[in-house]
C-alpha cells in the first residue's frame, strides 16, 4: 500500500472513532449547547473547537509528518473516556447541570484525544498537543472550583478597591466586601468578580503565548498575569462607578450602562496591559536568542 493509501486508512479509522464519539456524546453535547447559551460564563464554548481546528490546520505539516499507530496509549485514553462517560450517565440525576456537562464534556475530549493518539501516534500527538489540549476550555468549570476562583477574585478586587479609596482620599467604612460611602453602600458581589473577563483574558493569553513565546516559564508568567490585572481592573471599575454615584449622580450605580454593560470599557485597557507584558517577554526572548 502506498503512503497516500496508508494515510487515508488512518483518516478513515479516526473518522470512525469520531462517529462513535458523536453517538456517545450527542445528547450531552446538545445539553451543553443549551447550557452555554443560558450561562453567563460559557458563551465562548463553541468558539473553542474552531480555534483548535485552526491550529490543527496551520500546524498540519509538523503534526502529520511521521505517523504510527499507538495502541497502548490510545486505547488507554479511549477506556478512560468511556469510563468517565458511563460514570456521567450513572450520576446524571445526582449532578447539577454544570457539573454533569463538565464531566461528560471532559470524557468526550479524553475519548477524542485517545482516538487521535491511537490513529496517528505519539509523535503526532506531541506535535498536536496545543490544539488537542486547548479543547479543555470547552469543559465548564465544576461548581466547587468556580466558587473558589470567584471568591479569590472577590478578595483581590475588594483589596484593590480598599487601596484605591485610600489613594483617592474617599471617606468610607469597610465591612468585608461591603463599602459604606457618603450616601451609598456598595457590595463587591459575585457579578463584580470579573470571572467572565478573566476567562476571556486567560484564553486569549494562552493563544498569544502559543503564538508568540517559545519559553515555557514566560508563557506561564503571561497567563498568571491575567489574575492580578483582572483584579486591578475590577477595582478601578468599582471605584469609578462608586465615585460617580457618590459625587455626580446615584443613577450611575443603579441604572447606568457603565455599571451593567460597561465592562468592555475596562476590559480593553487590561488587554492592552497584557499586550505590553507579552511584548516585553518576547523582546527579552529575542534578545536571549541573539
Amino acid at each position: 500500500m502506498d503512503i497516500k493509501g496508508y494515510f487515508d486508512k488512518r483518516n478513515f479509522f479516526f473518522l470512525a472513532c469520531c462517529v462513535v464519539a458523536i453517538f456517545m456524546f450527542y445528547v450531552p453535547l446538545k445539553e451543553l449547547t443549551k447550557f452555554s447559551l443560558h450561562s453567563m460564563f460559557y458563551s465562548h464554548i463553541w468558539l473553542i473547537p474552531l480555534v483548535s481546528a485552526f491550529f490543527m490546520f496551520t500546524e498540519r505539516k509538523a503534526i502529520f509528518s511521521d505517523l504510527k499507530y499507538s495502541y497502548r496509549g490510545g486505547i488507554l485514553l479511549l477506556i478512560i473516556g468511556t469510563i468517565l462517560y458511563l460514570l456521567g450517565r450513572k450520576l446524571h440525576v445526582q449532578l447539577n447541570q454544570n457539573d454533569y456537562s463538565s464531566l461528560m464534556t471532559f470524557a468526550g475530549i479524553i475519548f477524542l484525544n485517545g482516538s487521535f493518539l491511537l490513529c496517528y501516534g505519539a509523535q503526532a500527538f506531541r506535535a498536536a498537543i496545543f490544539p488537542l489540549f486547548f479543547l479543555i476550555f470547552m469543559v465548564p468549570i465544576p461548581v466547587f472550583l468556580m466558587d473558589r476562583i470567584i471568591h479569590g477574585l472577590l478578595i483581590g478586587s475588594a483589596a484593590g478597591t480598599d487601596l484605591l479609596f485610600k489613594i483617592t482620599g474617599t471617606p468610607y467604612i469597610r465591612e468585608g466586601f461591603t463599602f459604606h460611602l457618603p450616601g451609598i453602600s456598595i457590595e463587591v458581589a459575585k457579578v463584580c468578580s470579573g470571572i467572565r473577563s478573566s476567562l476571556a483574558l486567560f484564553i486569549t493569553m494562552v493563544i498569544a503565548g502559543h503564538l508568540f513565546l517559545q519559553t515555557g516559564w514566560k508563557k506561564v508568567v503571561l497567563i498568571l498575569a491575567v489574575f492580578p490585572i483582572t483584579m486591578f481592573k475590577n477595582s478601578i471599575r468599582i471605584v469609578t462607578i462608586s465615585l460617580l454615584a457618590t459625587y455626580v449622580d446615584e443613577r450611575f450605580l443603579t441604572h447606568s450602562w457603565l455599571h451593567h454593560s460597561g465592562g468592555i470599557v475596562f476590559f480593553i485597557p487590561a488587554l492592552i496591559l497584557l499586550g505590553v507584558i507579552l511584548w516585553w517577554l518576547r523582546k527579552n526572548e529575542d534578545q536571549g536568542k541573539r
